[in-house]
């Protein structure tokens, strides 16, 4: 399941930064990618409704949020956890 997650992640943090999914890497961050606030936002709602989760996340404070937006790895690494919380709840 990973992979998917890891996949579709990627598929769209690349779409917001209009680039190939090969060309977003685990290390970069969104600010490497050109995403600005507005780009993180959208791909907050378009992970939100492809995982059908809840993301912890406020746009307003992003520096309080308990989602980890400092790479690409770590947004995988939280939407993992929140599917599996979800699964599991």
């Amino acid at each position: 399941m990973s992979d998917a997650i890891r996949d579709k992640v990627i598929a769209i943090i690349a779409e917001q930064a209009v680039l190939e999914p090969g060309d977003v890497t685990p290390e970069a961050t969104l600010a490497d990618l050109g995403i600005d606030s507005l780009g993180l936002v959208e791909s907050i709602f378009a992970i939100e409704e492809a995982f059908d989760i809840q993301v912890p996340f406020n746009a307003n404070e992003p520096d309080q949020s308990d989602f980890d937006i400092s790479s690409v790895a770590a947004i995988i690494a939280a939407v993992e956890a929140l599917v599996a919380d979800q699964k599991g709840g």
